[in-house]
Formats: structure tokens, C-alpha cells, sequence
């Protein structure tokens, strides 16, 4: 039960510890993911440092939502216990998407008793006082129907001045024979822990290939295993974050993320290009996100999210020498496309019997990002990568400042990518001009005196002027003429300066997306304005958008791996 003495709280590479001591016992948890299986192992140790015998009642609390959220799967959570396998099952009888999933609990210990109803074991309780702990047995319920939770119970004896190491088990498996296996395998503690070293060794050995030192001893251990090992475990493996947690793929997302990886293991990187490759269309567009569990997405008018393939494709090339990549055949999606007028569209997109190389899915997006407006600029659909601009340019006027920059990158080093079959085959000396019209129209049309505009919208008004009221400069345009190298070498010295200048709030330790933020103005681009201002896109610091200066960080310093 929870007290009033130190919980100590240890987080390592591939795992945490979780130490407290009362009543004579000495507690510590270790809790880990195994490198390929699918299950949270939980270690513990109870030292009793007493004279005494020590008989205890251990409860392992777990509630589970199988679906979007508890909300869904109320009253549908089925519990099933087989003795003979010491298994917990809990399945979403409603959920048909995941209808093979199976979540199971286990322990080394023998299960003495179980409940899958919340409300008996809460009672008049709480999570830190349940009454269910008061009795003798767990009423060994299903929890059909009821407010679900899974909840196992055993007992332990722990003789004097003696330890006891005991291991409880979440898992997910998509056959009863998988789960079964797993749960017999981690339930021999041995396993557990020689696990936990191979978890321990992997972390170290990939997260120290790259060694920073700089002259704040802060940022070396931030960037010394801590950061590459967020990006891995949660963006990557959980597609989690502070603000979505929803274990979705996000196109553009991902792919970030997966950039900076070339420094320890370019394979990850490849990985995501593969992975992502095979959500797109043969239009050229792509699922904005998507469920890789139930094969459903969210098909937009997005006018970045396609670029990122070739930008990452041209990224892992000029890193690796690798050209291999670009003949893996992958398959597109198949899906109706957006009527008029309709920005999105969230669909079940299945895999389509058309494969192509990963050239071909590069100079497909690359085709259909050529769509550029009265300005010269691309147009910016319903968002660029400012996801809030969802009204700048979705009637098909909108030009993006940004995405031009961001595709001369792509651009200048499109011939990375070689040439393919003459039906998809981009011509050099084509590419030059059309690069070259972009270069002008950005410097002409996209300037704004002293830094570069963000977007022209659908009725005329111009994003990122000094003449706006809110929105008068935005960081990316003016980093990207730089990292692009699209800018006049005056333009990105003023640009910059003026980023400095207006951006960077030195008191409060940020480097703001745009200034000011909307708020009551006459300008409306779109959702962004729903957030308070400051706030996410809505001119904070939103690190997806930074993702790329990092990047743009690692190469000025020419970061290699051992």
C-alpha cells in the first residue's frame, strides 16, 4: 500500500527500477520489454530483512482498453483463466479490427485468484485502497458486462532475513499457443533476468556509436543516449509523444524521426522508407496517418507529407552510398481519390496488386508536388508542415513559402536518385528550370522586405508579412532559405537576423514557430487559431518543426558513427 517513505526511480537504457522499502521488506521492481517479444515483464524483489517470516498477498492491477478507448470497450472486456497454464486471457469481444488479439497476464507464481470486474475490486475503495485486497478471495468473475479490469492475486512466504524474486506479465499475442508460449518462458525469473541483460547490452551498444562532447554537461547527456533513445522507443517503436499517444504512423512523422538514426543504424532508417512506401498511392499523395492494426487511415490534401519519401530516400543515399534501396518493389494503396471539396477522408486503404520500385514512389511524389500557383510557389492544399494552416489554401488557390524551399532541397539533389523508366524519368535539364523558376519566385515573390513570407491563403492575404496584425514572421520559412540553400546570400543573412531578432525569447529560453500568434485577428488559416496563442503550432516551440534543424545541426558538425 502506498506510504509516506522515498519511492527511488531509476530510468536506464531498455528499462526501469522502482525501489521503496517498508515494513521490513525491501522492494525492487524491474520493468522492461524484451527485444522481440511482445510482453512487459515485471521483476520483483522482495528482501525481508527481518527476523520474522514474512506471508504476503501480491495484486496485479491492470486496466485494459483493447480498443480506442475504455469508453468502447466497456461492458465487452472478456476474462478467461486456465489453470493449467497459469493464464490470464482478456479479450474485446466487439472490437472485430483486433479480433485475434489476445492480452494475457501471468506471474511465476501460482494465480490464486483473479477478478475482471472493477467494481468488486474497487468497491468502496480506490486504486490506492481497494477493498478487493480486504478479502479473502477474488470472486473469480469474467467482468462481461460489467465495468472491466484484470486483476490477479497470489501469495507469497518469504522466510527470514531471505529474498524472493517473483515476475508478473503483461503480454499481447495473436494465437492462445503464442501467449501460452510467452508467458511460460517469462515465467521462469531466469529467463526474466538473463532477458533484461540482452535489453541492457542492445541500448548500450546501439546508443553508443555516437559520442557528442560539448562544453555543457547537460546537453552531452541529452544527446549521449537520452534523445536517440526517446526517438527509438517512443516515437518509433510506440509512435507515442507528449501530445499524441494514439500509436499511430504518421507519414511525415516517422520518417523524421527515423532520420537521425543514420548516425547509429542506417537500417532503421531504410526500415521506415520501406514501411512508409507502401502508404502511398499510385496518384503519388499518401496517408497522412494511419493504424498499421486495422489498416485504416487518413487519405488529405496534405502538400508535404509525400515529399518526405524522396527527401529521406535522397538522405539515406548521400549517407550510406546505398543505392539498392531505390529497385525494392513495394506496393501502393488502393482508394477512391478526394472529391471537390473534401480535405480528408479516413478509410480502411488495403494494399493494391501494383508494385513498384522505391525510384518510381519517389518521382511520383515528386510529380504531383509540382503543382504550383499564380505565385510560383507550390500550393499548399490543406496544410503544409504546419498542420493548423488546414484553411490557407484548401480551395486550391494557397501557396506555401515553406514548401517551396522544401522541395528545391529535394530538387537540387533529385539526381541522387538516378533515372528510371523513360514513362516516370524526370529530365535533368527539366528539373534545372523548374528549380531555377522556383529560386526566383521564392526570392521575388515569397520576400518580404526583411525575411520571407509563410504562405499566400486562398482570399488573397499573405502569411508571415510585416504588415499582418498576428502571424507577421515564421521561423521555418527563414531557417529553410538557409538549409535549402534556395535563399539570395543576402536574403538568408537578413532573414536570419530578423529570426533572432523577433523569434528567440532569450528570458524564457525558446525559439517561438511564429510571432504573433493568432488569436482575434482578421486572418483565419485554419484550426491552428483554435489553440491559445503560444501554444503547439500556434507560435510555440512545436519540436516537430525543429526536428529538421537538428538534422541540419548533425550535418554542420558533421556527425559520423564510429
Amino acid at each position: 500500500m502506498p506510504d509516506d517513505k522515498n519511492y527511488n526511480i531509476i530510468y536506464g537504457f531498455g528499462y526501469a527500477k522502482y525501489i521503496h522499502q517498508s515494513q521490513g521488506i525491501v522492494q525492487e521492481l524491474n520493468v522492461f520489454v524484451p527485444k522481440e517479444d511482445s510482453i512487459k515483464v515485471n521483476v520483483l524483489s522482495l528482501k525481508n530483512t527481518t527476523p520474522n517470516k514474512k506471508k504476503l498477498k501480491l495484486f496485479y492491477y491492470v486496466k485494459m482498453a483493447l480498443a480506442e478507448d475504455e469508453i468502447k470497450s466497456n461492458e465487452y472486456i472478456e476474462t478467461k483463466y486456465s489453470a493449467s497454464n497459469n493464464l490470464l486471457k482478456v479479450k474485446n469481444l466487439y472490437e472485430g479490427e483486433i479480433e485475434n488479439t489476445i492480452a494475457f497476464i501471468s506471474s511465476s507464481e501460482k494465480i490464486k485468484s483473479y477478478t475482471g470486474d472493477k467494481n468488486f475490486f474497487f468497491g468502496k475503495g480506490d486504486i490506492s485502497k481497494p477493498d478487493g485486497i480486504k478479502k479473502m478471495y477474488l470472486n473469480n468473475d469474467s467482468g462481461l458486462g460489467e465495468k472491466p479490469c484484470s486483476v490477479i492475486e497470489i501469495d507469497v512466504e518469504i522466510e527470514s532475513f531471505s529474498e524472493k524474486e517473483i515476475s508478473f506479465l503483461l503480454g499481447a499475442a495473436n494465437s492462445e499457443m503464442t501467449a501460452k508460449d510467452l508467458a511460460y518462458k517469462y515465467s521462469k525469473v531466469s529467463n526474466c533476468n538473463a532477458e533484461l541483460k540482452e535489453v541492457k547490452r542492445h541500448w548500450e551498444e546501439l546508443l553508443g556509436r555516437v559520442k557528442v562532447e560539448t562544453p555543457v554537461q547537460s546537453i552531452n547527456i541529452m544527446l549521449n543516449g537520452w534523445a536517440m533513445y526517446q526517438t527509438i522507443s517512443s516515437r518509433l517503436l510506440g509512435r507515442s509523444g507528449y501530445y499524441q499517444s494514439g500509436g499511430a504512423y504518421g507519414f511525415r512523422d516517422q520518417l523524421q524521426d527515423a532520420l537521425s538514426t543514420k548516425f547509429l543504424e542506417p537500417e532503421i532508417l531504410k526500415n521506415q522508407i520501406i514501411k512508409h512506401s507502401k502508404h502511398q498511392f499510385i496518384e503519388g499523395d499518401v496517408e497522412h496517418w494511419w493504424h498499421e492494426e486495422t489498416e485504416r487511415g487518413i487519405r488529405t490534401r496534405f502538400s508535404d507529407d509525400l515529399l518526405w519519401l524522396p527527401y529521406a530516400v535522397i538522405e539515406y543515399i548521400e549517407f550510406t552510398g546505398d543505392r539498392s534501396i531505390l529497385d525494392i518493389e513495394t506496393s501502393y494503396l488502393k482508394g477512391s481519390n478526394l472529391k471537390d471539396g473534401e480535405d480528408e477522408k479516413y478509410d480502411k486503404y488495403l494494399q493494391s496488386d501494383t508494385k513498384e520500385s522505391i525510384y518510381m514512389h519517389c518521382i511520383r511524389a515528386i510529380k504531383h508536388a509540382l503543382n504550383f500557383g499564380e505565385n510560383g510557389l507550390p500550393k499548399i492544399g490543406s496544410g503544409d508542415w504546419n498542420d493548423g494552416f488546414s484553411e490557407v489554401g484548401n480551395k486550391g488557390k494557397g501557396e506555401s513559402v515553406w514548401l517551396g524551399f522544401f522541395l528545391y532541397a529535394i530538387l537540387d539533389k533529385v539526381i541522387l536518385l538516378g533515372t528510371g523508366p523513360k514513362s516516370m524519368h524526370i529530365d535533368n535539364d527539366k528539373i534545372e528550370e523548374v528549380k531555377n523558376l522556383l529560386k526566383k519566385s521564392l526570392n521575388k515573390n515569397g520576400w518580404d522586405g526583411r525575411w520571407f513570407k509563410r504562405a499566400f491563403m486562398d482570399d488573397g492575404n499573405v502569411l508571415g508579412s510585416m504588415e499582418n496584425e498576428e502571424c507577421r514572421i515564421d521561423s521555418i520559412a527563414q531557417s529553410w532559405s538557409v538549409i535549402s540553400d534556395a535563399g539570395d546570400n543576402d536574403k538568408k543573412f537578413i532573414s536570419m537576423q530578423s529570426l533572432e531578432t523577433h523569434l528567440i525569447d532569450r528570458e524564457i529560453g525558446i525559439i517561438k514557430l511564429l510571432d504573433p500568434p493568432f488569436f482575434k485577428g482578421n486572418l483565419e488559416p485554419g484550426y491552428i487559431k483554435a489553440y491559445m496563442p503560444g501554444v503547439r503550432e500556434n507560435g510555440g516551440q512545436y519540436t516537430h518543426e525543429y526536428c529538421s534543424c537538428g538534422q541540419f545541426l548533425a550535418n554542420m558538425l558533421e556527425i559520423k558513427p564510429k
